[in-house]
């Protein structure tokens, strides 16, 4: 059965991803050249205090969080209450993030990174795991799922680029005015906190949770449906290659400052640079979508990758120093991960109807919790496994590099990516819940 949403619903549910994404770029990007190059700590010690908290509090809260969303009844549906009271402290959180004071060592550095982004990831989570988990109840229809992530990523894009491009930029405003570096990341950090509590709060008030009379909230105890989940065949697989992308990812993210900064000697084009990255990617949002009429999501998703893959290859290939060919790669790279911001938040909803019709109940806010924990834990293993390469290969933060450093710079952001992606490729070629698939579960289940 399809179910159309209007326009205004696609873009109001979109908005507030531009917030969220705000803070998942520049953590991707630069918090750990934050940590080195800003606030002075060892690449090794903050990479292992961001694991840490991955492993603890992230193991809980996110499951959490959408196990609570599942059970909600209230006058503004199950998810907007979260999105509601966790708006403000949700940007306060992320300038906290970038205002460690200067000069940390040793066990008090690692409890600074520790606390400052457990805080940060614990109010992140209570507004993005309802806010992701709204979007399988807004539509049941396989393809109208596919248009709503293809709408709220054109706004994700949009924070990718404020969060890449616009964080080192912002901050060197504030440090043309006259502020310290440390002074002027922590500006940038108020500056980024405010943009992600107006976008939250314009969906929460914009967006009308769709009535539907099946949604009781869950009976089902949080342990039998955490089992349930890791039967469903379809996310498990999603899981794995997921892990196997995010991981990947994380880690040429992570590296791509030091690869322009210290490879190419590009570090004033960086902002140029990500803005043709993430712009390709934005440009090329509505052709995927298209084409996951014509494919399934599993085998789009993989040409994706492939085409990332060659243009992340190429830049093994570079000579040392500035290259004008980093501007191709940058936008072939953009062609192809482009697909990964529509196929994978389109792929999640869908496997919910797989449990649906096993357990009789919709349980969209553990999937989406356990998925949140999945791309946190993944993103902050693929930054510890940055820090730890930088400290193995002999990287001197703000230092000329010597060749060791700069191979294991070129090595661990190009080439190690590339094997993972191509190794997650057959799990997504023949990914089991065809769009045929979908349709046939929808039938059974009566939605």
């Amino acid at each position: 059965m399809q179910e159309r949403l209007t326009p205004k619903t696609k873009w109001l549910y979109g908005i507030a991803d531009l917030g969220i994404a705000l803070l998942t770029a520049s953590i991707q990007f630069f918090l750990l050249f934050y940590y080195t190059d800003i606030a002075g700590i060892d690449p090794g010690l903050a990479g292992t205090a961001l694991l840490v908290g991955k492993l603890t509090w992230d193991a809980i809260n996110d499951p959490l969080f959408g196990y609570l969303s599942d059970r909600t009844r209230s006058r503004w549906g199950r998810r907007k209450p979260y999105m509601l009271f966790g708006a403000i402290p949700f940007g306060l959180t992320i300038w906290l993030l970038y205002s460690l004071p200067p000069g940390l060592e040793g066990a008090a550095a690692f409890l600074a990174v520790l606390g400052s982004f457990l805080l940060v990831d614990t109010t992140q989570t209570l507004v993005s795991v309802p806010y992701y988990a709204l979007s399988a109840e807004l539509t049941y229809d396989y393809d109208e799922r596919t248009s709503l992530i293809t709408i709220r990523m054109i706004f994700t894009v949009l924070g990718y680029i404020l969060g890449a491009a616009a964080t080192t930029m912002i901050a060197g405003i504030f440090i043309n005015m006259g502020w310290s570096k440390t002074a002027a990341y922590s500006g940038m950090g108020a500056v980024f906190g405010i943009v992600a509590i107006i976008t939250v709060l314009v969906t929460t008030f914009g967006v009308k949770e769709k009535p539907r009379p099946e949604l009781s909230p869950s009976k089902m105890p949080i342990w039998p449906q955490i089992k349930q989940v890791f039967k469903n065949k379809p996310f498990v697989l999603y899981m794995i290659m997921s892990t196997i992308i995010s991981i990947s990812f994380v880690l040429l993210t992570s590296l791509l400052p030091y690869f322009l900064t210290y490879q190419l000697n590009m570090s004033d084009q960086i902002p140029l640079i990500m803005l043709i990255l993430l712009g390709t990617i934005g440009i090329f949002l509505i052709p995927w979508q298209h084409i996951s009429k014509t494919m399934n999501k599993g085998p789009a998703y993989a040409l994706g990758l492939a085409i990332a893959s060659v243009a992340i290859i190429w830049t093994f290939l570079l000579p040392t120093g500035p290259s004008p060919q980093i501007y191709g790669v940058a936008f072939l790279a953009g062609l192809g991960f482009s697909a990964q911001y529509v196929f994978p938040w389109s792929m999640i909803p869908d496997v919910i109807e797989v449990d649906q019709a096993k357990t009789g109940e919709r349980h969209e806010g553990i999937y989406f919790g356990i998925n949140a924990f999945l791309g946190k834990l993944t993103g902050a293993i693929g930054i510890a496994a940055s820090g730890w390469a930088l400290k193995l290969y002999g990287y001197v933060p703000d230092a000329v590099q010597t060749t060791r450093a700069l191979f294991g710079i070129r090595f661990f952001f190009a080439i190690v990516p590339v094997i993972a992606f191509l190794a997650a490729l057959p799990l997504l070629i023949w990914y089991p819940l065809t769009r045929k698939k979908h349709a046939e579960l929808t039938a059974q289940i009566g939605n």
